[in-house]
């Protein structure tokens, strides 16, 4: 499997399919391997890139907590597009890792095609409720450091399906990655110029209301609700959405012909 070396951490992707690149990033304490029903509907059109983020699955796990960063993790996606050769992409990502596309995005909009953004939320521009969602973060990080792994068999089906080494990188990418430091992502919405779709699991409760801000926000925002999907609307019903995927890619004329 190939590795990307920053600075001496190791970072593990999947390249597949042909076409245009599109990097998918798995939410937190998810890995790449959340994407897998998603290759056969989107390899023939794309070259998909899925990978671990540092901290999770087969990725390194550095045990300096200034590697986890929001900066870091933008900075890995620009160097595995780099690896794969490609200028630009479709940048999209679930829960965490759609946050990160925005963030992306911000950061590197000349090497956005466009965004997929999937149950997920853009943060906050009130520093208490930021505050809140930090503190739950850090609150994560703690049980991770005290219970390890614990039971991961009770979690969203995305964190089923991933496989970690131990729980010491995700302690740390939960202070460094999941805690949020300022509002420019959230700030950035109305700038974004490229064609996104903001796709969100019809009982995914806690992030129904970040999905229409986003949507409203985003200049051209298409917007899908799966039916009968959480958190993992990808997982939860592939079929719904795949297919919403598929027709945004093409009506947005990013899809290479198979």
């Amino acid at each position: 499997m190939p590795k990307l070396d920053r600075d001496g951490v190791q970072i593990h992707y999947e390249a597949a399919g042909r076409g245009p690149a599109l990097l998918l990033t798995h939410g937190f304490s998810a890995t790449g391997e959340m994407w897998r029903g998603q290759l056969a509907a989107l390899t023939p059109h794309f070259t998909v890139i899925t990978w671990d983020m540092r901290g999770h699955g087969r990725s390194d796990y550095p045990a300096d907590q200034s590697l986890y960063s929001e900066d870091a993790t933008v900075a890995d996606m620009a160097a595995l597009l780099d690896a794969a050769g490609a200028q630009s992409a479709v940048i999209g990502g679930l829960s965490l890792g759609g946050y990160m596309s925005l963030a992306f995005h911000r950061a590197h909009p000349e090497r956005t095609r466009a965004l997929l953004i999937i149950d997920t939320g853009p943060g906050y521009k009130n520093d208490q409720a930021r505050e809140g969602w930090n503190a739950n973060a850090l609150k994560r990080a703690e049980r991770y450091e005290t219970e390890g792994l614990g039971d991961l068999a009770k979690a969203s089906a995305e964190v089923r399906a991933a496989s970690h080494r131990d729980a010491s990188g995700l302690a740390r990418a939960a202070r460094g990655m999941l805690t949020q430091r300022d509002a420019r992502v959230i700030e950035s919405l109305p700038a974004i110029a490229v064609p996104a779709i903001v796709i969100v699991g019809e009982n995914d409760t806690p992030f129904l209301a970040a999905s229409d801000y986003m949507a409203a926000k985003i200049p051209g925002a298409k917007k899908a609700v799966i039916p009968n999907a959480g958190h993992a609307a990808n997982i939860d019903n592939p079929h719904a959405f795949n297919a919403a995927l598929t027709g945004f890619l093409q009506d947005a004329r990013l899809a290479e012909p198979a």
